[in-house]
């Protein structure tokens, strides 16, 4: 007998597992139970159920969503291998506007495309079952092989569990570094948009589109930063963690170290000739979480100074309200993130007068008394070049007293084109949650429990006050890392491992370290003290 507890009201059930037990009870929600946790454990439904109390995730959660979006790139795959030659497959590429940009190694029409959905549908109307198994190693690697999907025999080949686990669907076996839901009844709700012969999107509910299908927006800036991470990644012949893995084995990563810094730092001094060309004057960077902004923008500024241009810094938490002044959330906590905690008419008013050659008192944020210190004064001489970054710098809200053909808008974040394999991504929010436990730590000395706690906060914000704007932006600037995963895995692994499985977040911290055991760990001695990378490990040569 078990007691069992649902949003306040008791069960008792002999059921043995959770599913038996939903079964039992007829539970029903307006979204499909695909996982559920027992005391901070996320659970299939097909395992045992305990006393306690459950909680049920749908993709409007976090655990929830991963699963849903990894057992729809499972069905889009086996509805693929049904419908075509074996040797058809999909690449998983990145995340794009709530989707997930997938290319074909086989030509598709919109009318194939929609083929294909109807396929999943069957399968989803099929309610076949997502079964779980336990298989060697070393049978994995062969029956890869045996398919002639090198990529993935390879990725096992540096991994040293005795054991792994693989879903099966249909005749098709794949691993994927999430629980997974136990039936395909559960995945109706997606929709596949049609880009052109060789990719498409695959949209879904996400955690914060109220349980709806987001409508697909062209991304232009960003599908460029993609598609020219892409051809990089091509040029070094890296797609796949067992890519890099095979560099790292070889002894060859120091090089490719210093490519991918050459690279960035090409990059950056063309973007400065472009700003130079442009003749503009105010530049505006903005970008979530650990996207290594504060490196990017003294790149910047070092690359302009090159060009025989004077870049003023400025930051607009300077220009913050006063403490008094700065509204709350619905928790009663002071919100800094919202436009309204930064003293707007200020700030525009000081970049006009600025902009026009005036001498301006500016604010020096004084974050212990909570209040603006006027005790810099600034005057753009010739040749001058203001650099802003702040978190609402691309809201056009923002500066609307400056002419738009001043600024230039920079959207910073690390787009990761590198995968594990074809159907398992980087995630990209995975990425800089990394960058940010290790930061956390070096700058802070806050522990990787207090980092993931408060991140599902810092998303939030970002969903909010970042990611609407990002096509105000005249260029997106990746400041991913090809190299980057092995060299953080180094320092944020320990971390991890002091998360103690009593923690609400200890489950989060497993999926992590599932996830970093599939790179080799880089030694960071060849990282430049100039990296992005030393942003978060340490060791950089800017100085705050």
């Amino acid at each position: 007998m078990a007691k069992i507890y649902i949003d306040g009201k008791e069960y008792i059930t002999n059921a043995k597992t959770i599913e038996a037990f939903l079964a039992e009870i007829g539970y029903t929600s307006r979204n499909p139970i695909l996982l559920a946790k027992q005391e901070g454990e996320t659970k299939e439904l097909n395992e045992p159920i305990k006393d306690g109390t459950l909680e049920l995730l749908s993709y409007d959660t976090k655990e929830g969503s991963r699963a849903y979006i990894n057992s729809l790139v499972f069905l889009l795959y086996v509805s693929v291998k049904e419908m075509f030659e074996s040797a058809s497959d999909i690449i998983v590429e990145h995340s794009i506007d709530k989707g997930l940009y997938i290319r074909t190694n086989f030509n598709i029409t919109q009318e194939i495309l929609l083929d294909i959905k109807n396929k999943m549908l069957e399968i989803a109307g099929e309610n076949r079952r997502i079964k779980k198994i336990t298989v060697s190693r070393m049978d994995a690697i062969k029956y890869y092989k045996t398919i002639g999907n090198e990529s993935k025999a390879l990725n096992l080949k540096y991994n040293t569990n005795t054991y792994v686990t693989l879903y099966k669907l249909g005749s098709c076996y794949d691993y994927f570094y999430t629980k997974m839901p136990v039936e395909t009844g559960c995945l109706r709700k997606f929709d596949l948009t049609f880009i052109d012969n060789n990719s498409l999107v695959l949209r879904f509910p996400t955690i914060y589109s109220g349980g709806e299908i987001p409508e697909y927006h062209v991304h232009e800036s960003m599908i460029n930063a993609f598609n020219t991470s892409l051809n990089w990644n091509t040029t070094l012949g890296v797609h796949n963690a067992s890519d890099l893995n095979m560099i790292v084995s070889d002894g060859k990563i120091d090089d490719l170290i210093r490519m991918c810094e050459n690279n960035f730092n090409s990059e950056i001094l063309e973007l400065a000739k472009r700003i130079k060309e442009e003749r503009k004057k105010v530049v505006l960077m903005a970008g979530p979480s650990s996207s290594g902004k504060t490196t990017s923008s003294k790149k910047l500024c070092m690359s302009l100074r090159s060009l025989g241009l004077r870049p003023l810094v400025l930051s607009m938490d300077d220009f913050f309200v006063e403490r008094d002044l700065t509204p709350k959330g619905a928790d009663g906590k002071f919100d800094f993130e919202c436009l309204e905690a930064v003293d707007i008419p200020l700030f525009d008013r000081s970049i006009k007068e600025l902009v026009e050659g005036k001498e301006v008192t500016l604010p020096v944020y004084n974050f212990v008394e909570g209040k603006k210190e006027f005790t810099r004064k600034e005057k753009m001489e010739e040749g001058a070049v203001l650099v802003i970054e702040g978190i609402h710098a691309l809201d056009n809200k923002v500066l609307t007293k400056v002419e738009r053909d001043k600024k230039f808008k920079i959207y910073v974040c690390p787009l990761t084109e590198l995968n594990i394999d074809n159907h398992n991504r980087v995630s990209t929010t995975d990425n800089r949650l990394l960058r940010r436990i290790v930061r956390d730590q070096k700058t802070r000395g806050k522990t990787a429990e207090y980092t993931i706690n408060a991140w599902d906060d810092v998303r939030r914000g970002e969903e909010k006050y970042i990611f609407p704007y990002q096509d105000e932006s005249d260029y997106t600037l990746n400041t991913s890392m090809l190299y980057e995963i092995g060299v953080i895995k180094t320092y944020v692994e320990p971390l991890l491992y002091k998360i103690d499985e009593t923690s609400i977040y200890y489950d989060e911290a497993k999926r992590l370290l599932n996830f970093l055991r599939n790179f080799l760990e880089v030694p960071a001695d060849a990282v430049p003290d100039d990296s992005i990378i030393r942003e978060f490990i340490g060791g950089s040569c800017f100085k705050d």
